[in-house]
């Protein structure tokens, strides 16, 4: 668990099945692109439990890890972060991440990000941790400069969307 100003990083739990679900149900119309797979694994309650489920399996064989930033005043969850795609055998990860659309904007993922990098390198040991995203996504490009990452280049035909149409994926990596 992270703790900053009045927020907590903290890894997502079963128990989150609600808050997580409202989470993505509030930002559903900006994630369905970019987020296929948490998108379509969460549009009820029922899957959302069911993708809970998975997260929390794929976490005890270490090859998924996932968290929320949690605003302490209002106990609801704003921001998403996730491990995926990890390859031990390099020691490293693809991070995923989106804020809450009434939370984006305020600075509060850029300091959430960067608390959570230092514990994702010392925690998990990375050698290194990248993103992929479109580039028409300018706040993800944004911060993760802010962060630290350095563009590594372009990956083309790299991601499917939900419609189906494959995209060429700005590819950003960092190193501790």
């Amino acid at each position: 668990m992270i703790s900053f100003e009045n927020y907590t990083i903290r890894a997502l739990e079963q128990e989150d099945l609600v808050k997580f679900f409202d989470l993505v149900e509030r930002n559903r119309s900006r994630l369905e692109d970019f987020f296929a797979g948490t998108v379509s694994k969460t549009q009820n309650i029922e899957s959302t439990k069911i993708f809970l489920a998975e997260s929390q399996h794929k976490k005890a064989q270490k090859t998924y890890f996932s968290y929320v930033i949690v605003d302490n005043s209002t106990d609801d969850f704003i921001a998403f972060f996730d491990l995926k795609n990890i390859d031990w055998s390099i020691s490293k990860t693809e991070l995923g991440f989106y804020t809450d659309k009434d939370y984006a904007g305020k600075g509060i993922t850029t300091k959430a990000l960067n608390l959570f990098l230092g514990h994702c390198f010392k925690q998990y040991d990375f050698k290194k941790i990248f993103l992929r995203t479109h580039k028409s996504n300018k706040a993800a490009q944004a911060l993760a400069l802010r962060c630290g990452f350095k563009l590594e280049g372009k990956i083309r035909n790299d991601y499917k969307t939900t419609s189906g149409q494959l995209v060429d994926l700005m590819y950003y990596g960092l190193i501790p």
